[in-house]
C-alpha cells in the first residue's frame, strides 16, 4: 500500500473511514504525522472532490431532529441518550475538521494546522464520550441521531468564508451556550464522570470556535468585506432555524466574538 504523503489525501482517508474505530485511529495517526512534518501541502494536488456524505457506520440511524424523543437526565436511559447525542456531535465534528482541511486549498499553513488540531481534539472527545457511554451500558449507535452539522457543511462547501462563519461560529458555538447548564444539572445528579468530560470539551471548544472566528475574519479581510454585516447576511440566509439564545457571552467573547457581534446575535435570535 502506497504511503500517504499529502495532507489532502490523509484528510480524505479520514473522511472516508466508515467505522468509529477507523476514523479515530486514522485521525490520530494523520495528526501525528502532520506534526512530524510527514504530510505535505502540495501545490499540484488534484482539486477536492465534490462534497458527499463522509464514511459513517450503519448505526446510528439518522432522522429529522423532530423525530428524536425528549428524554430527561434523571433516568439511566435518558442519561445515556444525552451522552450519545454529544458523542454524535463530536463524531460529526471530526469530519467537519477534516473537510475544512481537504476542501479549502491555497490557504496559509496555519489554517491547516488549526483544523488538523481541531479534528484531533474532536476524535479524543468522541473517544471519551464513547467510553462513558459504554460505562453506562450502551454504545455509539444505540440511539437515533440527526445530520444537521453535516448538512451545514454541504451548504457551505463552495465558500470557505461561509464555512468559517457558520460551522464553528454558529453550530459548534451552540455548545458554548448550553454546556455550562448541562454541567450544573449533571453535577446535581452526582455524575462527576460525565461532568469532567464536558468540562474538558467546553474548555477546548472555546479554542475551536476562536479558530473559526480568526479564519472568518481572515477571509473577510482578504476579500475586502466588513465582517459584521456579512455575518448578519449569512445568518439570515443559512441559520434562521438553528440560531438560538440565550448566549454565553463570556465564552463567546473568549472565542473571538466582539461586542457588536454579540448584540447582533441577541437581536437576530429574538426575531
Amino acid at each position: 500500500m502506497r504511503a500517504v504523503t499529502s495532507l489532502f489525501d490523509a484528510a480524505r482517508a479520514c473522511l472516508d473511514a466508515s467505522t468509529p474505530e477507523a476514523k479515530v485511529e486514522l485521525t490520530f495517526a494523520a495528526a501525528q504525522a502532520f506534526a512530524r512534518g510527514e504530510l505535505a501541502l502540495p501545490d499540484d494536488a488534484p482539486p477536492p472532490e465534490p462534497i458527499r456524505m463522509p464514511g459513517r457506520p450503519a448505526k446510528p440511524a439518522l432522522v429529522h431532529p423532530r423525530e428524536l424523543p425528549k428524554r430527561g437526565f434523571g433516568t439511566p436511559d435518558g442519561r445515556a441518550a444525552f451522552v450519545h447525542a454529544i458523542a454524535h456531535i463530536e463524531f460529526n465534528a471530526i469530519d467537519l475538521g477534516w473537510d475544512a482541511v481537504y476542501r479549502f486549498r491555497g490557504l496559509p499553513a496555519q489554517f491547516y494546522a488549526d483544523w488538523v488540531g481541531v479534528a484531533n481534539d474532536e476524535a479524543r472527545h468522541f473517544s471519551l464520550l464513547r467510553n462513558r457511554l459504554r460505562e453506562l451500558g450502551y454504545d455509539y449507535g444505540d440511539f437515533d441521531a440527526h445530520n444537521g452539522l453535516w448538512e451545514m457543511a454541504e451548504k457551505t462547501a463552495h465558500d470557505g468564508l461561509a464555512r468559517m462563519a457558520l460551522v464553528p461560529r454558529v453550530l459548534e458555538a451552540r455548545g458554548l451556550d448550553v454546556t455550562p447548564g448541562m454541567i450544573v444539572k449533571l453535577r446535581s445528579l452526582g455524575d462527576s464522570a460525565t461532568v469532567a468530560i464536558l468540562e474538558t470539551i467546553l474548555r477546548e471548544e472555546v479554542a475551536h470556535v476562536a479558530a473559526g472566528s480568526h479564519w472568518y475574519r481572515w477571509y473577510c479581510e482578504r476579500a475586502g468585506i466588513d465582517p459584521l454585516p456579512r455575518f448578519r447576511e449569512l445568518l439570515a440566509e443559512y441559520a434562521r432555524a438553528v440560531l438560538y439564545g440565550p448566549f454565553n457571552f463570556d465564552a463567546r467573547s473568549a472565542a473571538g466574538f466582539d461586542e457588536e457581534e454579540l448584540r447582533m446575535l441577541e437581536a437576530f435570535a429574538a426575531r
